[in-house]
C-alpha cells in the first residue's frame, strides 16, 4: 500500500471539524471544509453516517463564498438552501425526519422618530423617490436599523442622517407590523419620540428632496398626510408612550433593550 493510499483512507475516516448546539444540531467550522469537491464529498459522507448514529439530528452546514465549489455536492446529498449571507451560504439536512429547523428571519426592522420643537413644529422629510411635484408627501424621518443595531441608537441615527437634526429618544409610541413587504417578508415599524438636541436642518442630499420644521397644525390639517400618520404624531404627543428600563436578570447593555410603562 502506498503512502498516498494510507492519506486517503485517513481523509475518508476522518469526521469533518464541527460543534453541536442544544436541539441537537451539529455546525460543521466552515472553515475546515476541505476546499477540494471530491474530498469534501467522501469526508462528508463519512460524517453523515456518524452523526446518524450518534442520534444528532440537523446539520447546519455554512458554505464560506470562497469554497462556493462545495455546494453543489452538499445539495447532491440532500442538503436544502436555508439563508444566505454576503460572504457564506448556510445549507442544511434533516437527519431524522421530523427534526425541526427553524425558518430564517422574516420581518424588516424599521424606526422613525416624532421630533417636536418648542415651537410647535414637526421635524418632517419628503423623499425623492415618488415625490409629488405639485403636493409632495411629507413624513416622519426613519429608515431601517443595521444588523445588530439598538432600536434607541438605529432611530437616533436615522433621524441624523437624514435631517442633520441632533436627537434624544424619549419614548416608544406604537409599533406597525406590514406583511408582504420586500422579498415577500414582513415589516415591522416603530415609531419614537425624540427629543431635538439641535435644530439646524442639514438634509440627505442623495435621498431627501425636502426636509423642514413644520408647525404641528399645518401638518395635522394637511390633505397630503393620511389619517394614519396624523394618529402617530397625536399619540406621540398625547401618550406617554414605553421608557427604556433596566430589568434584573437583563442588564446586559449590548444584547437587551427593554421598553416598559414609566
Amino acid at each position: 500500500m502506498t503512502s498516498y493510499d494510507c492519506e486517503s483512507i485517513l481523509q475518508l475516516m476522518t469526521l469533518l471539524e464541527s460543534t453541536t448546539n442544544q436541539f441537537r444540531g451539529v455546525l460543521p467550522y466552515s472553515q475546515s471544509l476541505p476546499r477540494d469537491p471530491e474530498q469534501f464529498r467522501d469526508i462528508l459522507l463519512y460524517s453523515l453516517e456518524v452523526w446518524r448514529s450518534d442520534g444528532l439530528e440537523v446539520v447546519w452546514l455554512e458554505i464560506p463564498i470562497d469554497r462556493a465549489e462545495l455546494i453543489p455536492v452538499a445539495v447532491n446529498e440532500g442538503f436544502q438552501f436555508h439563508h444566505t449571507g454576503v460572504e457564506y451560504l448556510m445549507l442544511t439536512l434533516r437527519l431524522v425526519q421530523r427534526a425541526s429547523i427553524p425558518p430564517y428571519a422574516s420581518h424588516f426592522i424599521g424606526a422613525g422618530g416624532v421630533v417636536v420643537n418648542e415651537a410647535s413644529q414637526l421635524l418632517v422629510v419628503s423623499e425623492k423617490r415618488g415625490r409629488r411635484i405639485q403636493n409632495p408627501y411629507y413624513k416622519l424621518p426613519g429608515g431601517a436599523l443595521y444588523e445588530g443595531e439598538h432600536l434607541v441608537e438605529g432611530v437616533i441615527r436615522e433621524v441624523r442622517e437624514e435631517t442633520g437634526v441632533q436627537t434624544r429618544f424619549e419614548a416608544l409610541i406604537c409599533l406597525r407590523n406590514l406583511h408582504g413587504y420586500r422579498y415577500g417578508k414582513s415589516d415591522i415599524y416603530f415609531v419614537c419620540r425624540l427629543a431635538p438636541l439641535s435644530h439646524q436642518i442639514s438634509k440627505q442630499e442623495e435621498e431627501i428632496e425636502e426636509c423642514l420644521w413644520m408647525p404641528l397644525d399645518d401638518y395635522m390639517q394637511a390633505e397630503t398626510v393620511g389619517d394614519f400618520n396624523k394618529k402617530i404624531v397625536k399619540a406621540a404627543i398625547e401618550s406617554p408612550g414605553l421608557i427604556v428600563k433596566e430589568i434584573d436578570g437583563y442588564r446586559d447593555p449590548d444584547t437587551y433593550e427593554i421598553f416598559m410603562p414609566q
